[in-house]
């Protein structure tokens, strides 16, 4: 295989502002899927939930053939003839709580399109995904696209571009992807900047017969295939029948196919260096294949398995944001358990544990990037397994510092330490970037800050274009920030984060107790600041969804053994006065007491009835949030 005719890139830009619709017009010019047959927009995103909510949840490959008719005789045969290119295209989602994605597919790559709207201008995750790409060292490729709106404004955003990343404007390619046009030129130009894979392990000349080494950057499980791994070769080839070894878990596998995206699977007979395509394994245990992984061959090189380092591979993610995931039937945990095993093979961000709850039964403690991760999730429990769920409030994750040093990292209230061995609780903060209209910087500071957020830095892009910079709190941006903001903005700003760390914060433990017992499943990890006003939300709740009884339901909210919020719920109450006709006073006072002993005895032998539906109204995430 000609490496020099291979180009691996993706493409990366904010959500809607044109990816999928781009790759589309790449895939139809290269003549990869014809126009009639393709059965709908968004080719790549083959999942009913990318294309009913138009977002981009999955990275998606693409393998393309384009013959280069550009000018420049280095693209050429030596004969002057049209030399032909092998494209790898990866497109990638847009939204910050699938960076993870974005990551796995930059390392698979050597370049990267990266598309501006030229009616909004960049975006917050636009700059994110930017940096991410320069730190990966891959040639950027600046593209403007929807220049055949009315509202475009071209020779602006290109200047943008130049002014925030560097990029002189008159190297921006102004593109309408759902037209075409100038869709020729930008493959022209990736093939021109985009460079070729090159040897990325000393002392190998990348012949198929040499050393295997490939990256496994995505893998999917096939009821019928078993196991897929998603890989990039570095160096060496794989064919099937070969046997082929997963370093990091010493597991070895038979391979049973080979093949390339197009986008569908088109089996090969070999991946050779420098290529992206899939490896059937027919593995059954999920466990075994990682994303990250290496997957090797010793080939002809004589290298041992045991002497042989495994490619870099990835960073653990680390979710921030928590929820408990139960199924209404108790008898669906199983296919609950095996249906999180299936989706964390397809996405590594995804984390859970098993978790029991008095009020909810058996179920798992998950962790999640984000609340639409969280969502997203959800949704595919439900749709591709047929699960009915109940998924509770998400929270986030905390360190406990006790005495004597010793740090005990906190998903869950229930397992809040006794407050006397705290020395002092750590909340994760993120640096917060939001990209906004300077018309409404007042009151986008005043939200951040009502939120305990602290700015730290304020630049304009242009004269009209804010970039501003907060350190905030996580647990403030987890429920309705994204929708004030949007609210405040009238939708015009945007934001991306990164976290930064855990700092130490005056967090408490805030109790709901019903009838002087305390209910774990309603309890929160809040600053003292809001301890109040959380309680008192809750217990309001509460009162409206937990039906009266003969005797007081007192609902309160604790702090310790400090209350910080109360309400009641009203007995029912028989007219046991309605006999009485006339006569002294005292006959009807007699009655009323002894009716008022007789609550009082009930209340401190009666047990509360919770409903159902009173843990999944407080519980449950509220729509839209």
């Amino acid at each position: 295989m000609d490496l020099s005719r291979i180009r691996n890139f993706c493409i990366i830009a904010h959500i809607d502002h044109g990816k999928s619709t781009l790759a589309d017009r790449l895939i139809e010019m290269t003549g990869t899927i014809q126009k009639r047959d393709m059965k709908h927009a968004q080719i790549l995103d083959q999942m009913d939930l990318e294309q009913e909510r138009g977002i981009t949840i999955k990275l998606a490959q693409v393998r393309m053939e384009y013959e280069y008719d550009g000018d420049d005789p280095k693209f050429r045969n030596p004969d002057g003839t049209k030399k032909k290119y092998i494209l790898n295209l990866i497109d990638t989602p847009g939204h910050v709580d699938f960076s993870y994605e974005v990551s796995r597919s930059l390392a698979a790559v050597e370049g990267a399109v990266l598309i501006v709207d030229a009616t909004q201008g960049i975006e917050a995750q636009t700059l994110s995904h930017t940096y991410t790409a320069l730190n990966h060292n891959l040639e950027l490729v600046p593209v403007l696209n929807k220049i055949d709106l009315p509202m475009a404004e071209v020779e602006q955003r290109a200047q943008e571009i130049e002014t925030s990343i560097g990029i002189p404007k008159e190297e921006i390619i102004s593109v309408s992807a759902k037209f075409g046009t100038n869709v020729e030129v930008l493959l022209r130009r990736i093939v021109e900047k985009v460079p070729p894979p090159k040897a990325e392990l000393e002392g190998t000349s990348l012949s198929d017969e040499g050393e295997l080494k490939a990256l496994i950057f995505d893998s999917i499980y096939d009821s019928y295939r078993g196991v897929v791994a998603y890989v990039r070769i570095i160096n060496g080839s794989v064919k099937r029948g070969d046997k082929v070894f997963l370093l990091n878990t010493g597991k070895e596998v038979e391979v049973f196919e080979v093949g390339y995206f197009k986008p569908k699977y088109l089996s090969a007979e070999i991946l050779h260096p420098g290529e992206i395509g899939y490896i059937v394994t027919d593995l059954r245990e999920l466990s075994y294949v990682r994303v990250g992984d290496t997957v090797w061959k010793a080939g002809n090189s004589g290298v041992e398995m045991e002497k042989t380092k495994p490619l870099p591979g990835y960073n653990v993610v680390k979710p921030y944001v928590f929820a408990s995931i139960f199924c209404s039937e108790g008898n669906e945990y199983n296919t609950l358990r095996d249906a999180l095993e299936k989706l964390k093979l397809n996405d590594s961000s995804l984390s859970y544990e098993p978790e029991h709850s008095n009020a909810l039964g058996s179920g798992y403690r998950c962790g999640f990037l984000g609340l639409l991760h969280l969502d997203i999730v959800q949704e595919r429990l439900e749709r591709e397994y047929g699960l009915d769920l109940v998924v509770t409030a998400p929270s986030t994750s905390y360190i406990v510092v006790q005495h004597g040093g010793a740090e005990l990292f906190l998903s869950t209230p229930s397992a809040y330490p006794d407050p006397s061995t705290i020395e002092y609780i750590k909340e994760p903060y993120v640096m917060l970037e939001i990209l906004t209209p300077k018309l409404y910087v007042g009151p986008i500071i005043e939200l951040c800050t009502l939120k305990r957020g602290v700015n730290t830095d304020m630049q304009y892009l242009d004269e009209n274009r804010v970039i501003l910079k907060f350190d905030m709190p996580f647990p403030s941006i987890v429920t309705d920030f994204y929708d004030k903001l949007k609210s405040i903005s009238s939708g015009y700003a945007s934001m991306n984060y990164e976290f930064v760390g855990f700092k130490e914060s005056d967090l408490v433990k805030l109790d709901m107790l019903i009838g002087g017992k305390s209910i774990d499943a309603f309890s929160a990890i809040v600053h003292r600041s809001e301890a109040s006003h959380i309680g008192r939300d809750v217990a309001l709740k509460l009162k409206k969804l937990i039906p009266r009884t003969n005797f007081e339901i007192i609902i309160q909210a604790a702090i310790g053994g400090k209350i910080v919020a109360r309400e009641s719920i009203s007995p029912y109450r028989k007219d046991v006065i309605a006999k009485l006709y006339g006569g002294d006073r005292s006959r009807k006072d007699k009655l009323l007491d002894k009716q008022k002993k007789g609550k009082k005895r009930m209340k401190m032998v009666g047990n509360v009835n919770i409903p159902q539906e009173a843990f999944l109204a407080v519980l449950k995430k509220d729509d839209g949030k």
